[in-house]
């Protein structure tokens, strides 16, 4: 077992908490720093030991101490998938520095890129923008050889996108193309499966909405595509050369 795993898994939990605050108050311009914890309910403030990543929701049986509303399940998810993620790459490159820090770094910003996407149905500039600034500055000065790869794939994918965003705003917006230009940065080449992973899971589900609703109405349903990149973005961070290794030794 790597030595990066245990440590990867407890900051996973850590940065998980705070991402539910990002994408809590993120998208309603509130500071990420003041006040602290507080019920959503009651505005309780939240006491260092109910704020025990996971455990202190599962303690507290999802409920507020104080007002005893019920406080979301997402809360936990988001910090065990954080924690889970954050291992899956500690797992994965914990003998490849480079590709370890740029792919905790990345997985920090999807997690809340694909919750407030699914919350508002928008990619905020104000997490894809310093996501591409960390992308840059830290894959230059940890693999400045690979950092030409990583700056044409962002070119390339994200350009390819930002076209049809453009020409018809009604279907995948200039956040998306955002999104798969940071992903390029992170991935290099890798974001090519990443793509191709999203688009057949967002095909897939688009596919299911119309079965369900019918072709009418699940073609006039909004389904925000930024989970379905965030999705592709991590097959492409544990598995996307060996992905890429695969088709060209096959075809």
């Amino acid at each position: 077992m790597p030595a990066t795993l245990l440590p990867a898994t407890l900051f996973g939990l850590l940065i998980g908490s705070f991402l539910n605050v990002v994408s809590y108050r993120l998208p309603r311009g509130e500071s990420l720093s003041v006040p602290g914890s507080h019920c959503p309910s009651c505005e309780a403030p939240v006491k260092p030991w109910d704020n025990i990543p996971v455990i202190s929701w599962l303690l507290l049986r999802g409920r507020c101490r104080s007002c005893h509303e019920s406080i979301g399940a997402r809360y936990p998810i988001v910090e065990a998938v954080t924690a889970a993620l954050f291992a899956a790459v500690a797992l994965v490159h914990h003998q490849d520095t480079t590709m370890l820090v740029l792919g905790l770094v990345m997985v920090a910003f999807l997690v809340p890129i694909a919750a407030i996407d699914i919350d508002i149905r928008k990619i905020p500039n104000k997490l894809t923008l310093p996501a591409a600034v960390l992308a840059v500055a830290l894959g230059t000065a940890l693999d400045p050889a690979g950092q030409p790869e990583r700056l044409l794939a962002a070119l390339a994918f994200g350009g390819a996108l930002a076209l049809p965003a453009l020409l018809t705003p009604s279907g995948m917006g200039m956040g998306d193309a955002k999104l798969v230009a940071v992903l390029g940065l992170f991935l290099g080449w890798a974001v090519i499966p990443a793509f191709f992973v999203a688009f057949a899971t967002g095909t897939i589900v688009g596919i299911g909405v119309m079965i369900r609703k019918g072709m009418a109405a699940g073609r006039k349903t909004a389904v925000p595509f930024g989970p379905f990149l965030a999705l592709g973005g991590i097959v492409g961070l544990l598995a996307g050369q060996q992905l890429i290794d695969l088709y060209l030794s096959t075809f």
